[in-house]
């Protein structure tokens, strides 16, 4: 019989064989998935989109404003007060078309904001990805560190479980006392305990993780994968260089100052005369064409042009204080930005501490698991050699656990720290390859 009918003979006869396994997402698939799915990041593009338009119509106060007006007036006498002959019902239809000349550059600094705060859109688009990756990876890698600590803890249990057997055993012969085995059954319980916490967080992790990817809370996925240990070789003054060049917060920062000086210049033209063209023709008329009437057989209709200038020269004041509250805010902003810079600098050197930090741990925590583990062995050993005591044996499992607990833990924050360095020089690096 080939492989393959061997293959259907096994599904007919256990159907629960052909239950499809859970889909897996690796690091770099969970990544770009949230990042095409993620509400944040829509949000972001709509965002963008918004301030396109905005610029759009900020373009369009250059052109000319077309408009056109119809009205019917009725009137109760067909004389005026000063006896002339006047229409009862007066259609009149007019058109114009107003061209602003000059606006004290109110129109120009209103579109280069615009132009801005659509950069600041694009650069907010950024930002979003950046740290929808980051927080990605952080519970990526969180949710592993949980997998290691369920597995780390039912190891525990098992260990325990086997020593409250062999308590008991000796118990019932009596060659150990009854203090040994109660000692058995309580870190037996406790160890129950840690692993249903484990358990508990693993599964948080996994429904957060559905949720960054857009993911039925209940979804069966499976994140696959392992914690990364990638060299990190860039300096300092090469981390804040990239930090600088591509942090977008730091794009928005420099936008918005510019923006606030757009807002002064916008402030400033209240202090400048606005001037304006237009062209009008209208017509009028006893009938809805509009067209003259019996006293008006000519001459119903009439265009003009002309020019026309407004300035404003007193108002207590009111156009000075907002140019002096626009500088303000200028100011204030420019100093925002100046205290961004700083906390970039902070952000990278703590992340390259933590990186090393954690790199260090590493080493340290294989070491102590490597010890660990033998000193179980060797506690173990002496107890059911009946040279050792119970209180050895659990000591000696006490701190093995520590010991894997303590080496996942400084796994998973070496790869957090990876992400968050990435993150800190404005940069997604889905698998946190070698940079």
């Amino acid at each position: 019989m080939s492989v393959s009918r061997v293959a259907l003979f096994l599904l007919l006869l256990f159907p629960a064989a052909a239950v499809a396994a859970p889909e897996e997402y690796v690091l770099g698939r969970a990544v770009e998935t949230a990042l095409e799915r993620n509400f944040s990041v829509t949000a972001a593009q709509a965002g963008h989109q918004a301030a396109v338009s905005e610029t759009n119509a900020s373009r369009s106060a250059f052109g000319p404003v077309f408009k056109t007006s119809y009205g019917l007036e009725r009137r109760q006498h067909d004389r005026s007060p000063l006896g002339q002959a006047q229409d009862k019902e007066l259609y009149a239809w007019s058109v114009s078309l107003t061209q602003n000349v000059f606006s004290g550059f109110a129109d120009l600094s209103a579109l280069q904001r615009a132009a801005l705060a659509e950069e600041s859109a694009g650069a907010g688009i950024a930002k979003a990805r950046i740290d929808l990756a980051n927080l990605v990876q952080e519970h990526f890698f969180a949710y592993l560190r949980a997998k290691q600590e369920v597995i780390s803890a039912r190891d525990a249990l098992e260990r325990l479980r086997s020593q409250l057997a062999s308590s008991k055993a000796f118990y019932a012969v009596g060659v150990s006392p009854r203090l040994d085995v109660l000692q058995a059954e309580v870190d037996v319980s406790t160890a129950e305990s840690a692993l249903l916490v484990a358990e508990n967080t693993l599964e948080t992790e996994k429904v957060r993780l559905n949720t960054l990817l857009v993911l039925p809370s209940e979804a069966d996925v499976e994140y696959v994968g392992d914690f990364v240990f990638t060299p990190f070789v860039l300096s300092m003054d090469a981390c804040l260089e990239r930090a600088y060049r591509s942090r977008p917060d730091l794009i928005i920062a420099e936008k918005a100052v510019e923006i606030a000086g757009k807002d002064v210049r916008i402030n400033q033209s209240a202090f400048y005369p606005q001037i304006n063209a237009q062209a009008m023709w209208s017509t009028s008329g006893d009938t809805w064409s509009a067209s003259g009437s019996a006293q008006r057989p000519v001459r119903f209709s009439e265009w003009n042009i002309g020019l026309s200038a407004e300035w404003t020269f007193f108002e207590w004041g009111r156009t000075w204080f907002q140019v002096q509250q626009a500088r303000h805010t200028q100011a204030k902003i420019r100093a925002e930005a100046d205290n961004l810079r700083q906390e970039i600098i902070f952000s990278v050197r703590e992340r390259l501490l933590a990186l090393g930090e954690a790199a260090q741990r590493i080493q340290v925590a294989k070491k102590a698991v490597e010890q660990a583990t033998e000193a179980y062995r060797m506690a173990d050993a002496r107890y059911r050699s009946h040279v050792g005591t119970m209180t050895d044996v659990l000591d000696a499992q006490a701190k093995l656990s520590f010991a894997e607990a303590s080496l996942a833990g400084a796994k998973a924050d070496y790869s957090i720290a990876l992400s968050r360095i990435c993150a800190a020089m404005g940069l997604i690096n889905p698998n946190l390859e070698a940079m």
